[in-house]
């Protein structure tokens, strides 16, 4: 084609050359638009950030000022604990400097034959009262549930002789360690132990049956296939004295209770054992006592049943056994043997505890205060009884 052909199409070819700027102007003016649009965006978006980044910054900041002021307090009080605890470690020290060593309580076969034969020869003989009491329980007059602390199974209670406030918790069935609040007011607020003393006894205890009594603690330690009553000094923590109990072939003392053994108990007249042999399996056994001795003073077979008993405390001379059934419901003290002869059976009233939350696993009676301390699938309850005399019931 020759040049004068090429200047002839150019007039034609001018409209389409326009055309085709015109709409590649108007593409990269979209894109630009777009692109415009996403950097508007992404600052946006990059001041959210640095502004939450700032606020997370303020924040882990403050954290880390408050983390160092309770590492501060935390060291201060290990610090003193520390000094406390040296201070503890040397009065430790000069206490067994001051106290005797633990006596031995191995067992010495001789002198439970003994024991043993002295008791048969005063068993189911009718017992002569050193006090004047001739009260009995009418009914519950009232009910107070305080907290519920530790596990399903243990024990509370005061000293049943003493005239101290302090609360003694045994948590569980099998420990060593007995926690002791000053009153009754911290062991109610405090849902913790971190209000409370602790006492790491020589020998781990079985069961629920033990007993604060005139700052001693009574409580029971299973050794081989025979139980031993250890008397512990609540006051310089040792064991001054031990005994194995003189009966032979022992089974738990109560259906609902399997680890119970030997149940403990104080009322006006002293010291009590409730306890149960293979020689009578269904029914209930009861001996008096010797604070001091820990000798057997004297022993009834009573005609109380095991089967579906949960526990038991003596009132003025009269073993009451509180009962239930396998599937908890209202517990009721369906039994009663008075040791003097004074209170019938059949004359008994039969006392029934409010319904509550399950099985009673230890009943502690209070002579001096006249209730129970009652431990019910981990809730810590306090009966208080109504009292009457014998001869009116």
């Amino acid at each position: 084609m020759g040049p004068w052909r090429c200047l002839l199409l150019l007039p034609l070819l001018a409209p389409a050359l326009r055309a085709q700027q015109q709409q590649f102007m108007e593409y990269v003016e979209r894109r630009l638009t777009l692109l415009e649009e996403r950097i508007s965006q992404w600052h946006d978006q990059s001041s959210r950030y640095s502004t939450e980044l700032r606020d997370f910054k303020n924040q882990v900041l403050g954290m880390l000022e408050a983390a160092e002021k309770e590492r501060e307090a935390m060291r201060a009080e290990a610090e003193s604990a520390a000094v406390r605890v040296d201070r503890l470690e040397r009065e430790v020290d000069y206490l067994e400097t001051q106290n005797p060593a633990p006596p031995c309580v191995e067992v010495d076969e001789t002198l439970m034959d003994k024991q043993v034969a002295t008791a048969k020869q005063r068993k189911n003989e009718k017992y002569t009262k050193l006090t004047d009491c001739s009260d009995t329980i009418a009914s519950v007059r009232a009910m107070k549930i305080l907290k519920r602390f530790g596990s399903a199974s243990g024990l509370w209670t005061k000293d049943a002789a003493g005239s101290s406030e302090k609360i003694y918790v045994f948590d569980g069935t099998a420990n060593d360690t007995v926690y002791v609040f000053p009153r009754m007011r911290e062991f109610t607020l405090f849902s913790a132990t971190r209000k409370a003393a602790r006492i790491k006894l020589p020998y781990p205890w079985v069961g629920t049956g033990h007993l604060v009594y005139d700052g001693h603690l009574y409580y029971i330690r299973q050794q081989g296939q025979s139980f031993q009553v250890i008397k512990f000094n609540l006051a310089n923590k040792t064991v001054v004295d031990s005994s194995v109990f003189p009966a032979e072939e022992q089974i738990p003392v109560f259906g609902l209770s399997p680890s119970t053994y030997i149940e403990v108990s104080a009322d006006e007249e002293g010291l009590w054992a409730i306890y149960a042999t293979k020689e009578d399996e269904k029914n209930m056994c009861l001996a008096k006592l010797d604070p001091a001795s820990l000798d057997i003073e004297q022993m009834w077979d009573t005609p109380c049943p095991r089967e579906n008993a949960e526990g038991a405390f003596v009132v003025c001379g009269a073993l009451h056994v509180v009962y239930n059934t396998r599937l908890p419901s209202r517990a009721r003290v369906q039994c009663v043997f008075d040791v003097s002869g004074t209170l019938a059976p059949e004359d008994a009233s039969l006392v029934y505890f409010p319904k509550r939350y399950g099985s009673h696993s230890s009943l502690k009676y209070s002579p001096r205060e006249r209730q129970i301390y009652a431990w019910d699938d981990g809730y810590q309850i306090i009966y208080r009884m109504e009292m009457k005399k014998k001869l009116e019931v």
